[in-house]
């Protein structure tokens, strides 16, 4: 077999070779044309939004916090300022592993429990690229062994701000209140835009009431960055607006005599201008530091100030709320002489125990064997339970509650601090929401209500409030504790409080009446007078209208009237109250005042409204301006007492029925006012 020679097809390949080279050009074309294409895209159609993202990674927003308002006395003493301080913050989107970096800077920066469980719950609430507060308040030391170790932690830094400080500690706790760091539950409920970069809010007191105007508004920095996100240049500033600056009510020097008057005995007391409704004094004994809370409170702090059996975190003046005993004895009075079923004149005879008629059950006296014949006047200043008893059957509960209910009782004061408790005014109603099961009204009832015993429970600021408005003859204002606001660099403009109704007093008479019985609380020789012996008034160079009370926290037994038992059994059974207000002509200020655990209103809970008065006085310069003209009484809208004949009087509560053996057994002791 032959071979043959293979030629070479020079043309095929050739033609081959021509095919290659077109499609390999055309594809440099094509990705050529894509290149051009995608470069006019960014370039040209996009131009700007790519120009302003280059721009952006390089100059980065940053939120101002607001230097919160500052608060002061009504005399100018500073009572929460800002003071420079230092905290670590973390940005999230630089840390690749937070668990390893949180470890490694607890060795160099100490990070206790507190610091870490507070980081991780802000952590879970924020974006990725904005700081998060990681310990508050570094000390220099900390501060120092960052510095020496800061490259290690990229998206960690020191950053100065202004924390709160509260210069007078506990005195004002329950007043200013304080801030705290914002959580996880606030992030929800606060505007971003508001509080952008804040990182504490008001939690009680006027700081959280007026969270408004204390913190104020943010602002913005533009910062030039490197790639580590350290400023390199501030390119422009839109500067925050400062929170308003307030100013108090309360009388600094009037607060702390208060306070030093419990002697670290529980209780509360609340001063009030009964001209206006400015509160002068407002003390809760025990009290606490609430600069403890500004920056994290430590577990350990925390529970010992909440298991402590005093309860120093509440707000006795506005929070407790306490059986107020003959303290609403005055209020009893006014209103029988204002619904025309006393006159000051009209008596009863009290013979140490008082029975409802058709009754066996008796209700005692203070005195053991009564205090004789008994007209409003005695029965103010010799607290006599007999002659109210029969009032309040012959005014009936429900214009009992309606009367009390006009000043204040039953219901918050309106006070401007947060957290009042309405208390307990009795009254059909109420019992028939809160006893379903015994609905009914009963005149034992009825009988108990007129001494401020039975389901009576009010607030020192509610029984101050009431106390202020009787003063001011009858003109309602709401208590407030702040007196004016002020932006930063201009004088304080004062905050209005016009009356929030007209005068409660029909006739002035009715006031002078009730004024003078409780003056002679005070300077009544008589041995029957609560305030005989106490010499409350002695020395002080006005008039002094007061009324004690001493609200049983138990029962009485048949040792009621045991004169052996000593101060410390009494104390232990008995709320101590007094309520005083001077000049008593044309009242500048009303007080009242409760001991959780005092024998009797006039010797125990007596002295600290003196010394309150006292304070008071001292920071007058030791006088008051000329007395101001009186307001005009309401004209009166019934039958004057005077003309009311006593055989027109109302008979007794009997639209209940009356109670046996089966129905609520009333407390059938008294809550005594005198000396034992």
């Amino acid at each position: 077999m032959l071979n043959r020679r293979a030629f070479k097809d020079t043309r095929g390949e050739a033609e081959s070779f021509r095919r290659r080279a077109f499609v390999g050009f055309a594809l440099i074309l094509l990705g050529l044309g894509a290149l051009v294409g995608r470069y006019w895209f960014l370039q040209v159609r996009h131009h700007d939004e790519f120009a302003l993202r280059s721009v952006n990674n390089s100059v980065k927003p940053r939120a101002l916090p607001p230097t919160r308002g500052l608060i002061y006395d009504r005399n100018g003493v500073l009572l929460a300022d800002n003071v420079p301080a230092f905290r670590l913050e973390v940005v999230p989107d630089k840390i690749q592993n937070m668990n390893t970096m949180l470890a490694e800077l607890g060795q160099v920066v100490p990070l206790d429990s507190d610091d870490l469980d507070a980081f991780r719950k802000q952590l879970k609430q924020t974006r990725h690229f904005d700081s998060v507060p990681l310990k508050m308040r570094l000390s220099e030391d900390d501060i120092d062994r960052f510095a020496v170790n800061r490259w290690r932690f990229p998206g960690v830094d020191v950053v100065p701000y202004l924390t709160r400080r509260y210069t007078m500690g506990p005195l004002f706790a329950h007043v200013v209140g304080y801030v705290s760091r914002i959580d996880a539950n606030d992030l929800d409920d606060l505007d971003p835009d508001v509080y952008k970069g804040t990182t504490h809010i008001g939690r009680t007191g006027v700081e959280r009431s007026y969270e408004d105007m204390l913190h104020g508004k943010p602002g913005y920095e533009l910062d030039e960055v490197n790639a580590d996100g350290r400023i390199q240049r501030v390119l422009s500033v839109d500067p925050p607006t400062p929170g308003k600056n307030i100013y108090l009510s309360i009388d600094s020097r009037i607060q702390k005599a208060a306070q030093d008057a419990f002697e670290g005995r529980p209780g509360a007391a609340v001063a009030i201008d009964p001209r206006n409704g400015q509160v002068l004094a407002m003390v809760s004994v025990p009290t606490f530091d609430p600069n403890l809370f500004v920056n994290g409170i430590s577990t350990a702090d925390y529970k010992s100030l909440n298991t402590d059996s005093d309860k120093p975190l509440i707000s006795r003046a506005l929070r407790a709320a306490y059986p107020p005993g003959s303290t609403i004895k005055p209020f009893m009075a006014l209103a029988g002489l204002e619904y025309g079923v006393r006159r000051p004149e009209d008596s009863v005879v009290s013979t140490g125990v008082f029975y409802i008629p058709g009754q066996a059950r008796g209700y005692r006296d203070d005195q053991r064997y009564g205090a004789g014949v008994v007209n409003l006047y005695k029965a103010i200043y010799a607290s006599v339970n007999t002659y109210f008893y029969k009032l309040a059957l012959d005014l009936g509960i429900d214009r009992v509650s309606d009367f009390m209910g006009s000043y204040g009782f039953g219901h918050p004061s309106g006070v401007d601090i947060p957290g009042e408790v309405p208390g307990i005014l009795p009254s059909r109603a109420w019992k028939a929401k809160h006893s379903p099961k015994e609905p009914s009204w009963y005149p034992g009832e009825t009988v108990i209500a007129g001494i401020g015993q039975g389901y009576w429970e009010v607030t020192t600021m509610q029984l101050a409030h009431a106390l202020a408005t009787f003063a001011g003859r009858g003109v309602p204002y709401a208590p407030r504790a702040v007196m004016a606001t002020a932006d930063v660099g201009k004088s304080p403009l004062p905050l209005a409080n016009p009356p929030s109704g007209p005068s409660l007093i029909k006739n002035a008479k009715d006031w002078e009446a009730v004024n003078e019985g409780m003056q002679m609380v005070i300077y009544s020789n008589d041995p029957l007078s609560t305030g005989a012996g106490v010499k409350l008034g002695d020395g002080f160079p006005y008039r002094i209208a007061g009324k004690s009370g001493t609200a049983e926290r138990f029962s009485r037994t048949s040792d009621a009237y045991n004169e052996n038992k000593n101060t410390a059994y009494l104390a232990a059974r008995h709320r101590a109250w007094f309520e005083a207000f001077t000049p008593a002509e044309d009242p500048r200020i009303a007080v009242a005042v409760v001991l959780e655990a005092g024998a009797w209103g006039a010797k125990d809970a007596g002295p600290i409204a003196r010394k309150i008065l006292d304070a008071w006085l001292a920071a007058q310069g030791g006088a008051v301006p000329p007395n101001r003209p009186l307001p005009e009484p309401m004209p009166a809208t019934s039958v004057a007492p005077e003309d009311t004949p006593q055989s027109d009087m109302p008979a007794p509560d009997t639209s209940s029925p009356t109670p046996d053996a089966s129905s609520p057994a009333p407390d059938s002791s008294s809550a005594g006012d005198g000396t034992p």
